[in-house]
């Protein structure tokens, strides 16, 4: 399995980071098989999402909905709802897998590959990469 670290800049801000443009370059040399995607981090996620057009704001919205950002969890330091971000695990996984065929990903028109980081304590974020040829 050949493999890359990532490096994603957040500057300490929440939201989604594109990765496709990375994970179409780690794959470009490659034939078929699988890209394994992980972020190895407790309250991050990656996800396949249309960005742009409102989306990311609708899935962030969404998010807060679900998980509000106040002060009823019992993890509790960190910025105000970094508890929530320690139960994002429950709907947004940490990894991945996209198929490759033919040194591309198999994704749809619309479909990009992102880290999904609701946590402003931070300000870089790791990403693991992984090729399987098949």
């Amino acid at each position: 399995m050949r493999r890359e670290r990532l490096l994603v800049r957040t500057g300490g801000r929440r939201g989604l980071f594109d990765l496709t443009g990375a994970c179409e370059r780690f794959v470009a040399e490659e034939q078929d098989g699988l890209l394994s995607v992980f972020v190895p981090h407790a309250t991050a996620g990656l996800v396949v999402v249309e960005l742009g057009a409102g989306s990311d704001a609708d899935l962030e919205a969404a998010l807060d909905r679900l998980l509000p950002r106040d002060d009823r969890y019992r993890h509790r330091h960190g910025s105000p709802g970094h508890g929530a971000d320690h139960v994002l695990p429950l709907l947004v996984s940490p990894s991945l897998t996209v198929p490759v065929v033919g040194g591309r990903l198999a994704l749809g028109t619309w479909q990009s590959i992102a880290l999904l980081d609701p946590n402003a304590d931070n300000d870089d974020r790791e990403v693991l990469l992984g090729f399987l040829a098949g």
